[in-house]
């Protein structure tokens, strides 16, 4: 068998290779080879979509894999007659919205069960329920100790954007708004904000201020696809906002208290306790903080409605503790205070904070307990042996 994996700088995609060795050591009769891929490429890209065309002919793999969906890559396969394997850690994910979707080579798995729904209650049969991974055994191979601790380890740790540079669509267009408009928004982000579990964001923008969003930023439709302008400022702009207040509200209000490892981009966020430490190497250095710190937050990017984040299954895959806000497809797979914990409120959050850096027996056990479901149930290896057994190869 025979994979074309599109390389681009995806999370997990050495750990895809370590997983295609693992079933290759244990007698698969499987081989993958990279292809160089920009996840930037406009969908009508036609002078890619040639050359991409002629080397699948010439390579003639039994399909393509790719992290996230690509409809231009789905166009092609599809003329050619070979399969796309697509496995979706981006939400929102607007190229879901296009109309290659239904093309039949295609397989995509989407790691939010709320995505899923979305478009498999439309009728689409491309689309499956796959959450994400933990690469368990490279986790392995990273230390927990006093040294790393010193270095990379402390009380609690966050690592993540804040949305507040990149990313940050309603700050840039905010005093383009009127004020009705701009309080209209920001009620609406505050209600939001004491919601957990459920959306209320898309479908409760009126069309006089949706109108205003539009005319400042002037962000559209794609011309081949279905996504609407509700879904498009709802999630990348409103929703992303929220989460930029979340983070920083969050972290301020436990920085008053408690010394935060902050692992972000943004590097003129230091508020009182925050320890702003920049960006960190996902392969190279982020499970050493997950392993070394006592509580290891999750603060979940408000668009992702009941997924379980990457974040969350490396730190738990690491054997770090995870404190995380409400996320209804944790309970598919794991017991809340057995294998991870969840808060519910902010009051919550500080509880909890307190309540497990004082009880270290009881943190390290939910914590070894969250690790041992992760190693037995969701690793890259398993993940793409139901990948395949799904595929039919």
């Amino acid at each position: 068998m025979k994979i074309l994996f599109l390389d681009w700088n995806s999370y997990g995609n050495l750990d895809i290779l370590s997983a295609i060795e693992e079933l290759k050591a244990s007698g698969r009769d499987i081989h993958i080879e990279l292809y160089p891929y920009d996840n930037h490429i406009e969908r009508d890209d036609k002078q890619f979509a040639e050359k991409f065309k002629t080397d699948l002919q010439k390579k003639s793999p039994d399909f393509v894999m790719s992290f996230n969906f690509f409809p231009i890559v789905s166009g092609v396969c599809n003329e050619v007659g070979i399969k796309y394997v697509s496995w979706v850690y981006d939400n929102p994910a607007i190229n879901l919205y296009s109309f290659t979707l239904i093309n039949p080579c295609n397989y995509v798995f989407l790691f939010d069960s709320q995505m899923y729904e979305v478009f498999a209650n439309q009728g689409i049969k491309t689309v499956y329920y796959l959450p994400m991974a933990a690469a368990v055994e490279r986790y392995d191979r990273f230390e927990k100790s006093d040294v790393f601790r010193k270095k990379w380890g402390g009380e609690l740790a966050f690592v993540g954007n804040l949305y507040t540079e990149g990313h940050n669509y309603y700050d840039q267009i905010e005093d383009k708004l009127s004020d009705y408009s701009k309080g209209y928004i920001n009620g609406l982000m505050r209600a939001q904000m004491e919601i957990n579990g459920a959306s209320i964001v898309e479908g409760s923008i009126p069309e006089n201020v949706m109108k205003e969003m539009v005319d400042a930023l002037d962000a559209k439709p794609n011309y081949d696809g279905v996504e609407t302008y509700d879904y498009i400022y709802s999630n990348y702009v409103i929703d992303r906002k929220i989460t930029a207040l979340e983070r920083t509200e969050m972290l301020t209000m436990i920085g008053e208290k408690y010394s935060v490892n902050l692992f972000t981009g943004d590097k003129n966020f230091k508020p009182k306790g925050i320890n702003n430490r920049g960006k960190v190497d996902y392969y190279k250095e982020m499970p050493y903080i997950f392993k070394n710190t006592d509580i290891n937050l999750n603060i979940t990017l408000r668009s992702i409605q009941r997924g379980i984040p990457l974040r969350c299954m490396d730190i738990m895959g690491c054997g770090g503790f995870l404190l995380t806000n409400y996320q209804e497809d944790f309970l598919h797979f794991f017991e809340p205070f057995e294998d991870y914990v969840y808060f519910e409120s902010r009051k919550d959050l500080m509880d909890k904070i307190e309540y497990y850096l004082t009880h270290e027996e009881e943190r390290n056990r939910i914590a070894k307990s969250g690790y041992e479901k992760i190693k037995a149930n969701h690793t890259y290896r398993l993940r793409l042996e139901e990948i395949l057994d799904i595929v039919g190869n």
